[in-house]
């Protein structure tokens, strides 16, 4: 098994060229010896050889995939497998490209509206960083040596230089290794489940991650649907994809309610989902009643991602004027605390 190293968008791009290649008539080996070859990804180039050469060998598209979990996840063989089962393999990839597509760049404008004030944070975080270890602690032997009475602003200032100039390296480690910490604490099989809860609780931030979760439920149950996948398989299959631990338990256990005969909207609505949108849980029974479920899960699909992409950019909006904002004061703080004793002492030496 061939492990990372392949993005998104290179398997959106191996899916798309697939789907067109199929539909053209050319034979499955021989497409994947031409998209190996097309292929700039060296390890993807790596794992195109090892599943054409599994085909070479008897076996299925899908059992070949299988081989990569890392590159090809339960929700891409899922679908690659009714595919294969009900003859429209062609038209199976052909959708998960697009859907693929939409996904793409609705993590691409995600990304992008949040990148501004992710620089803006970074780039005071590093600029404070040096003042506080190379300038600050220079201040506090030069403000010593005036002689003259310092205002309030100017002391603060020569304590944090003092501390600084002590402790400095110290605090910078610190700060380093609970970060480090924090994000492997965060990442690990108990610090995750209690790390993601808290993501949902914060303001703002977690309607955002709430809404994402439920974006990405949608679309994938939608799109598995409508390759033909039964609802509990979907249901296994969301549960696996799901990026929250608590939407995680919660697709779990409307998976056994469902295997109990319950409907999707009679579960939802139970009282059990805090996070899980009222409004998603009823368009989802008026799917289930219409005999349109998938349709109206690739709509609320699109509807959340809207939603989020609202958030990110209002997010930005705001965000931007208040960082420049802070900037601004801890600029002006600095300058006035620089500032005055110099001038108090150029105006001892006038008198």
């Amino acid at each position: 098994m061939i492990i990372g190293g392949v993005s998104f968008a290179d398997k959106m791009l191996f899916t798309r060229r697939i789907a067109v290649m199929l539909k053209a008539g050319i034979p499955i080996s021989e497409t994947l010896a031409v998209l190996e070859n097309q292929s700039a990804n060296p390890v993807m180039r790596k794992v195109l050889a090892d599943v054409g050469a599994r085909i070479k060998n008897g076996q299925t598209l899908t059992k070949s995939l299988e081989h990569h979990p890392r590159v090809f996840d339960s929700l891409y063989l899922s679908i690659v497998s009714v595919g294969e089962e009900s003859g429209k393999l062609e038209e199976n990839l052909e959708y998960l490209a697009a859907e693929m597509g939409k996904t793409y760049e609705f993590q691409r404008r995600v990304k992008g509206a949040m990148l501004y004030p992710m620089l803006i944070v970074t780039a005071a975080l590093g600029v404070g960083g040096w003042i506080g270890l190379f300038v600050l602690p220079k201040l506090v032997t030069l403000f010593k040596s005036l002689g003259v009475k310092l205002p309030l602003s100017t002391q603060i200032l020569l304590i944090v230089a003092q501390f600084m100039k002590d402790y400095g390296l110290w605090v910078v480690g610190a700060a380093v290794a609970a970060g480090v910490g924090g994000w492997l604490w965060a990442k690990s099989p108990i610090g995750k489940p209690v790390w993601d809860r808290i993501v949902l609780t914060i303001p703002v931030w977690g309607r955002l991650a709430q809404n994402i979760q439920v974006a990405g439920f949608c679309r994938n149950m939608g799109l598995m649907l409508k390759a033909g996948l039964p609802v509990a398989v979907c249901l296994e299959t969301a549960k696996k994809a799901a990026g929250n631990t608590v939407f995680r338990k919660y697709f779990e256990k409307v998976g056994k309610a469902v295997d109990q005969g319950k409907s999707l909207e009679k579960e939802l609505v139970s009282g059990s989902y805090k996070y899980f949108p009222l409004l998603a849980s009823r368009m989802i029974g008026v799917g289930e009643r219409t005999g349109k479920l998938d349709e109206t899960l690739l709509y609320l699909g699109g509807f959340y991602e809207e939603e989020v992409d609202d958030v990110t950019k209002n997010m930005g909006t705001i965000l931007e004027p208040a960082l420049l904002l802070v900037i601004a004061v801890g600029v002006a703080f600095m300058a006035m605390a620089i500032i005055s004793p110099i001038y108090e002492f150029t105006g001892s030496i006038k008198r």
